[in-house]
């Protein structure tokens, strides 16, 4: 992901989030250094993927797919992207949270291995409210 792709990244997040991400995070995480990835072809951004690695540890910010590619593996390819990243960087295990009503996301998560290991309470605006998040982990090694 580079600055040049941040308005339509942007524009993607905000056509599917419901709380979505501002532009000004995108370049924040740019900046941070994190591991921020398109996944497109012939200069059509499909979706993205962003992942923070310190350590030995990673923890995947926000995985994203535009509405007309969803359900045709683009997800699934970034998954897999951004593991390989995390785990050429040196990271043993890689968290994220999920909404445990995205039940797509959810059951990508349980074919690649993630397991649930916590609940943050609250974590999440939602339509009425706010809604928990699941924290899933992967181990990378071993």
């Amino acid at each position: 992901m580079r600055e040049t792709d941040l308005e339509r990244v942007s524009a993607i997040e905000q056509a599917t989030s419901i709380s979505p991400w501002t532009y000004g995070t995108f370049v924040d995480c740019l900046y941070a250094g994190y591991e921020a990835w398109v996944y497109g072809r012939r200069d059509k951004i499909y979706g993205y993927g962003v992942v923070a690695v310190k350590a030995s540890e990673a923890h995947i910010l926000n995985i994203c797919v535009h509405p007309d590619y969803q359900h045709q593996g683009c997800g699934r390819y970034i998954l897999h992207h951004l593991l390989k990243i995390s785990s050429k960087l040196g990271a043993d295990v890689i968290f994220l949270e999920v909404r445990p009503s995205n039940y797509r996301a959810l059951c990508l998560y349980h074919k690649f291995g993630f397991n649930e290991v916590g609940i943050r309470r609250g974590y999440y605006p939602a339509r009425k409210g706010r809604e928990d998040a699941l924290l899933l982990a992967l181990y990378l090694t071993g």
